[in-house]
């Protein structure tokens, strides 16, 4: 079964030559470099614990700097309101995670248990985060912008034992359900002032008591470390177990996806409230002893180029819905700030667009990188790299170290297995379901309590992703759409995000979201809803302009049939378009999980903050 090509194929491919590079970049000849590399010798760029007694985490991202004679350089710097910052370096990490960890075991939580955050990004969450895995015990990361209600679903799943959060949230979000919460024996508050609320703790008070030369607790490569919940379209969240040796890949990929050097100065926009923010927010630049800037406050779009000017980034990390907006601001914003230092710029967490990619040239200096990935994986998998051929609407090509692959899909829209081995597609520019071979280290290690769910992912000797995407004849592998996101009409497989983007091209269109509706004919129509840039108004020679247009580019039995105007697309508070959400709503059908949705007056849901206002950050 083929999907369409000719619109991602349009695109001029951006090739780069290693010798102009200020930095040499880490990978620079691709098929090399997956030839030479094996897990266990990534293994050994890492330390251990001293004395074999296994691997850990937070040493990995903190203490080990430290030994090095590291433990001056600023880790992380923090960029407050005012614009001023204040540092953690090395040393200071580790130290208050040994607090942190101390104050754990005098707690009586131990090996396993879960620790809970809910933070905004503050020094206690870095804090709280290392000194978990310091202590054996088990972090699980809340968006502080979550309602009371998923913070409550996530909290009992997860089997919280101690949770660290600020007056605010445990005044509005944990103490008037705190009875529903029998196994959370302890709230550690970071800004009590010295006066905690009734039934909790001073954690200043808690870390001032603490020793700060504990023993790190010996932590083995499989031991549990990490829980990250993922939102189903239906059901409750899922929990996703990551172990210690996730670092091995953090580090890893950070080196080939995002080439970091001990000397760049990186930001990340997630938070860490989500795998991103969590695995490329504080891990990967940790174990790389790079500065990390943390910016205190939502996005906001000549804040962000201050920061990226005035703190010499270089390597940078975004969401595609950031960038569009930046985009939609006008490139001439970022013209007025100096982003001589900027060497690498990349993105995920939704396909970016083509046109993207090449404004990032205009905007930055540089071509934008997509990658993709999943909180399943744990880190990246398939990324554009900075040496190597970029192609407009790719996301790239497997990191060295994975195995990725296309597995037929049935009638069914179930993997193909004969003789328990996958089907896997062979043709170039034909659609399956990505699948990647498992085996490496941050290759999530099961649902927390659901074996059978977890069970279901893999088949024929693959995890499934659940992900359709086609490969060209190079080893490229371009996004199709969810598998229930793609869309079945007159025997013509349509994905999504082909068509969004082409809607994008369109000098009226900001942002568009595409789902099928029923046809008695057709089976499904490809059914658009669009938002508008700012100051131009909806009519129906637009909209019917808009379709025309998609008609041109794509064919008439691609483009859109039916397309609507709206203010805002329901959206995750990571930027992700929830296309089901759309479907459901059109359809009149259960909306399912919506706890991620970023609340808004249009349908409830909204995008992050237009440029100039606050918001929710990728």
């Amino acid at each position: 079964m083929t999907a369409g090509t000719a619109h991602s194929l349009c695109w001029p491919a951006i090739g780069k030559d290693p010798g102009s590079f200020r930095v040499r970049p880490h990978l620079t000849d691709y098929v090399a470099a997956r030839a030479a590399f094996s897990w266990d010798e990534a293994r050994r760029q890492l330390s251990g614990l001293p004395g074999g007694r296994g691997l850990n985490i937070a040493y990995e991202a903190a203490d080990r700097h430290v030994a090095a004679g590291l433990g001056g350089r600023e880790a992380l710097r923090f960029i407050r309101a005012d614009g001023g910052a204040h540092a953690l370096t090395y040393a200071d990490l580790a130290e208050r995670s040994n607090r942190f960890a101390a104050a754990l075991r005098g707690l009586g939580v131990g090996r396993g248990e879960r620790v809970f955050s809910l933070l905004g990004r503050s020094p206690a969450l870095y804090t709280a985060m290392l000194g978990t895995f310091k202590n054996a015990s088990v972090f699980c990361p809340l968006f502080s912008a979550f309602g009371p209600e998923p913070v409550r679903q996530r909290l009992q799943l997860g089997g919280a034992r101690a949770l660290v959060t600020t007056r605010a949230l445990y005044r509005r979000k944990i103490a008037p359900q705190r009875d529903a919460l029998p196994e959370l024996r302890h709230v550690l508050l970071a800004d009590t002032d010295g006066h905690p609320e009734p039934g909790t703790l001073d954690l200043a008070a808690l870390l001032a008591e603490a020793p700060a030369d504990e023993e790190i607790a010996a932590t083995q490569p499989e031991d549990m470390a990490l829980l990250h919940f993922t939102s189903g379209t239906t059901g409750t969240p899922k929990g996703a177990i990551h172990v210690h040796d996730a670092v091995t890949a953090h580090h890893a990929t950070g080196t080939f996806a995002l080439d970091l050097h001990p000397e760049d100065i990186y930001w990340c926009t997630a938070d860490p409230g989500w795998v991103t923010g969590t695995s490329y927010g504080v891990l990967a630049p940790l174990s790389h002893g790079v500065t990390s800037i943390v910016d205190e406050e939502e996005m906001d779009a000549d804040r962000w180029y201050r920061i990226l000017a005035g703190e010499r980034v270089s390597v940078w990390y975004t969401a595609p819905t950031a960038l569009r907006m930046l985009m939609k601001a006008g490139a001439e914003r970022a013209a007025g700030h100096d982003l001589s230092a900027l060497r690498f710029v990349a993105s995920v967490g939704e396909p970016l667009n083509p046109e993207v990619v090449l404004w990032g040239r205009e905007a930055f200096g540089q071509p934008v990188h997509d990658n993709w990935w999943q909180t399943e994986t744990g880190g990246i998998m398939i990324a554009n790299f900075a040496a190597t051929e970029i192609r407009p609407g790719s996301m790239g090509r497997p990191l060295p170290g994975i195995e990725a692959a296309l597995v037929v899909r049935d009638e069914a829209d179930k993997a193909v297995v004969r003789d328990g081995a996958a089907v896997l597609v062979t043709d170039p520019d034909t659609m399956g379901e990505l699948a990647l071979r498992p085996g490496w280290p941050s290759m999530f290690r099961g649902y927390l309590n659901e074996e059978e769910r977890y069970r279901k992912c893999f088949a024929g000797g693959w995890y499934l992703t659940g992900d359709l995407a086609r490969r060209d004849a190079d080893g490229y592998y371009w996004f199709v759409g969810r598998g229930d996101d793609v869309i079945k009409s007159s025997g013509h497989l349509i994905g999504p995000f082909e068509v969004e983007s082409s809607l994008m091209e369109h000098d009226a269109v900001a942002e568009a979201g595409v789902i099928g509706v029923p046809d008695p004919v057709a089976g499904e129509v490809v059914k658009a809803f669009v938002e508008l840039r700012p100051g131009v108004e909806p009519s129906e020679g637009l909209r019917l302009d808009i379709i025309a247009f998609a008609r041109k580019r794509l064919g008439p039995a691609v483009a859109p049939r039916l397309l609507d105007f709206t203010a805002a697309l329901p959206k995750t508070r990571s930027g992700k378009i929830l296309r089901r959400l759309l479907k459901a709503r059109e359809l009149g059908l259960p909306e399912g999980d919506t706890s991620t949705i970023e609340a808004g007056p249009a349908s409830d849901a909204t995008q992050p903050a237009l440029p100039g206002s606050s918001g929710d950050p990728a």
